[in-house]
């Protein structure tokens, strides 16, 4: 089952040959490349602003001259179109003018999370055969050495200050300086324009190749479905990593797409969001679920004026209803979105229609105009409206596979759906529910139970900021379950006793016996999450595989 027609009045679609043998839906208008949606950009918003690092302020103007002049640097330092180049940077302007530039040249950008240490790094330059890196300076100790990624030909660190470049690399300001390139590489649609690599929580990471195709397609699908302007009103704080799919797409590149503004923030902090998006007037911003909570917990949240802020998208993780029904409350003239997706769909994969939070908050949305999602069971057969099953997704925003990894592209992609890995249902409206990670649905004595139902509903009691189900072995039962919660409030004084009865039987009322946790573990701090926002259920099960020994 697909759905193409949420909004009006449509575009029109057309289906097209990609990728040598995916027919698939694709707008018919469309810029061409990332090229071409860059350079309508530059021409119509010359003067708008593009970029806010600071106290920098650039316009699309002196973005497009300042990425000129990078791109006449990297090609007279050897880097030519089709070469990889690595991007170890964190949310800041030059990240945004480093990739244009390897756009110019039509070079494939590598955008490496800030995060990654040194065996990590080495592994995925040399996976990916990089001929150059860029990177933050304070990080050159976490590069390869050059020995391990032979083809690593070229490194030039990027710094806040005036001192030297770290030995073995050239200062960004002499990259800075470069004679412009003047012109823009000759590209087709299916090339690869950015490698992103996921975030291997089983073996090493894959490489997922993010054509121009779908990124363009990314961006119309979230100027369409989320009524964005194109008249360069838009602005976005990027609290995400421009590193992840949400940051460089969802963000950087839709903003480039609509004329808009990117705010940066080097690391998201609630009090310094907050600050920003009131003085910069942010209409548009897209985070995890968790990150709207913490500014919820501000004791100073009504009082910022955030009337600007029109279109709030969230993915990563379920938007616990409570939170949807205190962001009503307290901004009215928000409206909240849910956008499902991954890195190997170019994010997004579904929308929720606009005005739809509140009465759908239990979904994810429907598909995307483009896109089509089928629900199959382990066997491989499609399943009715409302039954469970992994979500199959196609479209000409789904990746054309990995790189180099011919293994996993015959193991997740099949007719050009990519197995997601992800279960959950969609009924006969087209809304699409995503239950839980297949690995992470938990099998209690035959009973399934999906881990986001239950955090949903824990997400009501007053004493829970934050809570995660994992599983735990059990000898009789296969699987029990086990729930850590950070608590807020009168939860804090309690002791660990009297708050697991009081949280078993508020579940008893609202959820069958079954999927009442078995076990509880406690605390005042978050739960770990990586750099992208996402809960670490790996560390989570691994903590309670070790109480469960002791």
């Amino acid at each position: 089952m697909s759905q193409t027609d949420q909004t009006s009045p449509a575009p029109m679609l057309r289906r097209e040959l990609h990728f040598g043998d995916r027919v698939l839906p694709c707008y018919a208008d469309r810029p061409a490349d990332l090229g071409a949606l860059v350079r309508a950009t530059f021409f119509r918003m010359a003067e708008a602003e593009a970029v806010i690092d600071g106290d920098r302020r650039m316009t699309y103007a002196g973005l497009e001259a300042a990425s000129d002049r990078v791109a006449g640097a990297l090609a007279a330092a050897g880097v030519a179109q089709g070469d990889r180049v690595g991007l170890l940077l964190g949310n800041r302007a030059e990240i945004v003018t480093a990739w244009l530039a390897c756009i110019r040249l039509g070079a494939i950008a590598v955008p490496l999370n800030t995060r990654e240490q040194k065996p990590e790094l080495t592994y995925v330059l040399g996976n990916c055969g990089a001929k150059a890196v860029i990177f933050e300076d304070e990080l050159a100790d976490r590069l390869p050495d050059a020995a391990d990624v032979p083809t690593l030909a070229l490194r030039i660190a990027v710094g806040d200050g005036d001192g030297p470049a770290p030995a073995g690399a050239l200062p960004w300001s002499e990259i800075e300086a470069g004679q412009p390139f003047g012109g823009w590489a000759s590209v087709a649609e299916d090339d690869t324009a950015v490698i992103l690599y996921t975030s291997g929580t089983t073996g090493k990471p894959k490489g997922a190749e993010l054509s121009h195709i779908n990124i363009v397609h990314s961006c119309e699908h979230y100027v369409d479905h989320m009524a964005l302007t194109m008249d360069g009103r838009e602005r976005s704080v990027l609290a995400v990593p421009a590193t992840h799919v949400t940051g460089l797409v969802a963000v950087v590149a839709l903003m480039i797409r609509v004329g808009g503004a990117t705010v940066m923030m080097r690391a998201f902090k609630a009090p310094a969001f907050l600050k920003l998006a009131e003085a910069e007037r942010m209409t548009y911003g897209i985070m995890v679920p968790a990150m709207y909570n913490l500014c919820l917990l501000q004791p100073d949240f009504a009082g910022y004026d955030l009337a600007a802020w029109r279109i709030g998208g969230y993915g990563g993780a379920p938007m616990p209803m409570a939170t949807i029904n205190r962001l009503a409350e307290l901004l009215p003239g928000l409206i909240l979105v849910n956008a499902y997706g991954a890195t190997e769909t170019t994010s997004p994969s579904t929308i929720m229609p606009l005005g739809e939070g509140a009465t759908r908050g239990d979904t994810v949305g429907r598909p995307v105009r483009c896109a089509e999602i089928r629900i199959m069971d382990e066997a491989g057969r499609e399943v009715g409206p409302g039954e469970a099953g992994e979500l199959w997704i196609r479209g000409p925003m789904v990746v054309k596979g990995y790189w180099a990894r011919p293994d996993a592209n015959a193991e997740n992609f099949v007719s050009g759906f990519w197995r997601s890995g992800d279960i959950g249902s969609m009924d006969e409206a087209g809304y699409v529910k995503v239950f839980d990670r297949r690995k992470d649905m938990i099998n209690r004595g035959g009973y399934k139970i999906f881990s986001a139902e239950v955090e949903s509903e824990l997400s009501f009691h007053p004493w829970v900021s934050e809570s995660a189900i994992v599983s735990r072995p059990c000898p009789v039962l296969g699987e029990r379950t086990h729930c850590f919660v950070m608590l807020k409030g009168e939860g804090l004084e309690k002791t660990e006793d009297e708050v697991a009865a009081t949280l078993k039987s508020f579940l008893a009322t609202r959820l069958s016996d079954y999927k009442v946790p078995d076990y509880f573990t406690f605390g005042a701090d978050p739960l770990p999450r990586n750099a992208n926002g996402k809960l670490l259920k790996r560390d989570l099960r691994d903590r309670a595989l070790a109480e469960a020994a002791a």
